[in-house]
């Protein structure tokens, strides 16, 4: 056995100040003797200076520190010690790092929301950059027709999803408050997505659709009508409004004004659930 490897558990303990009496004594005279082992106390020191330096400036819960301890007492010390010498007292130099891990494990807690907000927000951002595109004439070409049939059979083979609008009944005598004008294909995360536009009388209107497995809907102003969530946001001075229903994620933007569950009516404005979207005093 090297006659260090004794000497080197003890390191770490003489720089928290752990050695006393003769085993002290005994460390510093064999320090003044082995040139090794004082190039690897001044290694472990500045680590131990970098560890300090970054440590959080919160203590971790004396439950936590409890349970730590506790899992370092049954992890088979004496086996530990021989595949590793040392390495017992340098987890347990490490205790300031546990407060740094209670921290990080807290944040990756929110990372799934932090990372869905984010993609929802991409999706509200692509549907106004295609709703000016809309307004300035600057779309793709596409199709032009006020026909739900027309525009469900032009989407078909076009995108990779199943994309139907529903086919409105006018009733007699009287004009619908949204009139479909077209389609087009827009590029939503490198896949084509199903821009459909409407007019009203003073407005146009615009609903962006993709595969809610690619469009990810949250944030805004929540407000629940039935089975629907809908996300109200106000964007770039649109009102945006995002929902999913049937494996789709939809995105309308204008600057209608109204509650959110009216924007159902731009495609059912004549079907026999219209009343269901309806505001009412």
């Amino acid at each position: 056995m090297n006659p260090c490897d004794e000497y080197a558990d003890r390191m770490l303990r003489y720089l928290d100040n752990d050695l006393k009496g003769q085993e002290l004594e005994d460390f510093r005279s064999h320090l003044e003797s082995c040139a090794n082992c004082r190039a690897h106390l001044e290694a472990e020191r500045a680590l131990s200076q970098t560890l300090q330096r970054s440590r959080p400036l919160y203590s971790a819960p004396a439950a936590l520190r409890d349970r730590v301890a506790m899992v370092l007492q049954h992890s088979e010390p004496n086996r530990v010690q021989k595949v590793v010498p040392g390495l017992l007292e340098r987890l347990s130099s490490w205790r300031i790092l546990v407060p740094a891990a209670a921290v990080l494990a807290l944040c990756l807690a929110f990372v799934p929301d932090i990372l869905r907000d984010v993609q929802a927000a991409s999706y509200v951002e692509t549907a106004v950059a295609t709703h000016r595109k809309y307004l300035s004439g600057n779309l793709p070409s596409g199709l032009q027709s006020d026909s739900p049939d027309a525009v469900t059979a032009w989407f078909a083979g076009k995108v990779p999803f199943d994309f139907r609008l529903p086919v409105a009944q006018s009733a007699p005598g009287k004009s619908p408050a949204y009139r479909l004008t077209g389609a087009a294909l827009v590029n939503y995360k490198g896949s084509p997505a199903a821009l459909v536009m409407y007019d009203t009388l003073n407005d146009k209107i615009s609903l962006l659709v993709d595969s809610a497995e690619s469009a990810i809907v949250a944030g805004g102003d929540e407000l629940r009508f039935g089975k629907l969530i809908f996300h109200y946001h106000n964007a770039e001075g649109f009102r945006v409004i995002t929902w999913t229903n049937h494996g789709l994620s939809y995105a309308l933007v204008s600057s209608v004004s109204g509650p959110a569950r009216s924007s159902c009516l731009v495609c059912h404005q004549n079907m026999a659930d219209q009343g269901d979207f309806k505001t009412h005093p």
